[in-house]
């Protein structure tokens, strides 16, 4: 590892240049690295990023990769290339499209970054993870997911817009999938706190569990010409942080499951321990039956992807 972090950074859309941004404002590490097929907009907004910087006085220096070979010796790369969720598109149908962008951005991460750490921002968040695994060949500490934190973020959100209260003391928790089939935790969220059951009723929680699950379609919905970013670049800026500063925090990630919870060889998020390592450890909450019931929908939601890919014969040939 070098002593001034470095972080690349592949597909430097709204989404990967807004974590970029964020990195470089909070001089989080040394250099970032953008790589885009749009070069010269990568350089423009790179330009651009450094002069911000230099504003707030932060050390970060935004720099281009023009070839992968440029994006060599990360300590951590962010991958959020790919094609967008549009309206109407459901995250199952940009899987084969997805998966063969990812399989090539990984091979060239894992020659010219062997001991980075990958987050993952492509979608489908899960199977995307599950892909950039099994072709780097790292082990499961070093390749992570960015769901949880944007999740539970999105469902804090409800219960401060549904409390009208307690904004910065919400913390909401949301495992599973990033789908649909995601698990809002009702009974591990809290108003500082305070459980969330002692200040909402059942149905207002209910409401705010639905339009957790629907979060991200509900501003694709308004956009109309895109997705979320700021919440999704935030969010995995927290966790590259983490890391970075080696926090040992807790933060809801989606990492290949090997025996926890009673699953294996299927990616599925979970609160993690985020340090210098990766993925950590993995924390195993406590669920009552209908909770068990919710990830193991989540897990099979997953697993439908991953079968796709194998009868596909995506991974044939390694």
């Amino acid at each position: 590892m070098n002593q001034g972090k470095r972080v690349g950074i592949v597909g430097a859309g709204n989404v990967g240049a807004t974590v970029a941004y964020s990195l470089a404002m909070q001089g989080a590490c040394h250099e970032i690295i953008l790589r885009d097929n749009k070069i010269d907009v990568a350089k423009g907004k790179a330009l651009d990023m450094s002069q911000a910087a230099s504003a707030v006085r932060s050390h970060t220096v935004v720099k281009v990769a023009e070839e992968m070979s440029d994006l060599k010796d990360c300590d951590v790369v962010v991958i959020t290339a790919g094609s967008p969720r549009l309206p109407g598109m459901s995250r199952d149908d940009l899987l084969m499209i997805n998966a063969n962008i990812t399989k090539d951005v990984i091979e060239g991460v894992a020659k010219y970054s062997p001991d980075a750490i990958i987050i993952m921002v492509s979608n489908p968040l899960d199977a995307m993870t599950y892909v950039a695994l099994k072709e780097s060949g790292f082990d499961r500490s070093r390749v992570i997911g960015m769901a949880g934190i944007l999740d539970s973020s999105r469902m804090a959100s409800f219960i401060q817009e549904k409390l009208g209260y307690g904004g910065g003391q919400i913390r909401a928790s949301v495992m599973g999938g990033h789908g649909d089939d995601m698990v809002p935790l009702a009974r591990y969220s809290t108003v500082a706190g305070v459980p969330l059951t002692d200040v909402l009723s059942d149905e207002e929680i209910e409401e705010i569990v639905t339009r957790t699950r629907h979060g991200g379609a509900e501003i694709v919905g308004h956009l109309k010409t895109g997705s979320a970013y700021y919440g999704p670049a935030k969010s995995t800026a927290i966790m590259v942080d983490a890391i970075l500063k080696d926090t040992k925090q807790i933060h809801p990630c989606a990492v290949l499951l090997e025996g926890e919870y009673g699953y294996s060889d299927v990616v599925c998020g979970v609160p993690v321990m985020l340090g210098a390592n990766g993925a950590e450890k993995i924390i195993e909450v406590t669920l009552d039956d209908k909770e068990k019931e919710m990830f193991a929908g989540s897990c099979a939601s997953v697993q439908t992807l991953i079968d796709t890919l194998n009868t596909n014969n995506f991974f044939e040939g390694e």
